[in-house]
């Protein structure tokens, strides 16, 4: 697979949760830099939330160092869908999101993100070692 492809992947498991406890989760722009070695947290650029709203992300892997990126929130329907796009909103270096389903005292709860088609810092791994490119982008995803 190639970066150019738009490589993508969705994961998806039930909750057993009310469907507002998992939204309020799905939606807390900092939480999974509790669960991530890489990404560090996020905030809010100002008071908007919902489509459009921006935040900043802090990252940082061991061979690039550190970064912020700039997301738009382009999925927003409470209770049902939230994701973003990462560095612009209409060439994105990546997308992510979550949809929610109420399964009437649990979710199936669905993640997922995709690559590109804007460059990212994976494109200078690939530019370093072209032969590899499926393999990097196979462990990114």
């Amino acid at each position: 697979m190639k970066y150019a492809d738009g490589p993508t992947a969705e994961v998806e498991i039930v909750v057993a949760a009310p469907i507002e406890r998992v939204w309020a989760l799905v939606t807390d722009i900092d939480l999974p830099a509790q669960f991530s070695s890489e990404f560090l947290g996020a905030e809010w650029m100002d008071e908007q939330r919902g489509l459009g709203a921006k935040f900043v992300g802090r990252n940082h892997h061991t061979a690039m160092g550190e970064w912020q990126t700039t997301s738009w929130v382009n999925r927003y329907e409470p209770l049902r869908a939230f994701g973003w796009a990462v560095s612009d909103i209409d060439q994105p270096s990546a997308t992510w999101w979550f949809e929610l389903e109420d399964l009437g005292g649990a979710v199936r709860l669905r993640q997922g993100t995709r690559m590109g088609p804007a460059p990212s810092g994976l494109n200078i791994a690939i530019r370093a070692m072209p032969e590899k490119e499926e393999r990097i982008v196979a462990r990114r995803l």
